[in-house]
């Protein structure tokens, strides 16, 4: 089964776990935008010096920029068949931006799935696995950027009937068995 997929959820509420999980059980590619910029600025072209220098000076990654990092990597062989993007879109512009990129591509987003988990649990499991320098105030400011972005998309993706909600404050297993029923897939 091919599966097009974006993965939601705030710091910490387990997406790069269950893409992990679903992308080896779907033989699909986790796709993150993290790793999609450290690819762009380690193979030096135009398009990575440009990223290196957003990332360096800390700023982010203008939309303009990011779809047409995207637009490549999901045009490579081993994203043919489905992927699973973590951390693209950010915003319900960047889900629009996507939608009209995965048009021109031929291609069709099957669900856009929210690990919904409460700000205490983001910010109580952001504080186990962060660097030293992140405060629980800092955490927490994320968070609250991260709503404000996030709540526009899941209207958008719920208006769509593309959206799938699952309880991302369960055991990773617990997660994963209720995120594969719902998009019909045997954990077995």
């Amino acid at each position: 089964m091919g599966l097009r997929c974006v993965l939601l959820g705030g710091p910490g509420a387990g997406k790069g776990t269950q893409a992990k999980r679903l992308g080896r059980a779907l033989n699909i590619p986790w796709i993150s935008t993290g790793d999609i910029f450290r690819d762009a600025i380690a193979s030096d072209t135009d398009l990575g010096r440009e990223v290196k220098g957003y990332v360096e000076r800390g700023d982010l990654v203008p939309d303009r920029t990011a779809i047409a990092l995207m637009r490549e990597r999901l045009q490579q062989d081993d994203a043919a068949s489905g992927w699973i993007l973590d951390g693209y879109p950010r915003t319900a512009f960047q889900a629009e931006e996507l939608d009209m990129l995965l048009d021109d591509l031929g291609q069709t987003l099957d669900k856009a799935i929210y690990l919904n988990v409460s700000e205490a649990v983001l910010v109580e499991r952001s504080v186990q696995r962060s660097a030293i320098d992140d405060d629980p105030e800092t955490i927490r400011r994320r968070i609250a950027v991260l709503h404000e972005t996030t709540v526009p998309m899941l209207d958008y993706y719920s208006y769509r009937k593309m959206l799938v909600d699952v309880d991302g404050a369960l055991a990773p297993e617990q997660v994963q068995e209720t995120l594969w029923a719902a998009l019909g897939l045997s954990t077995s």
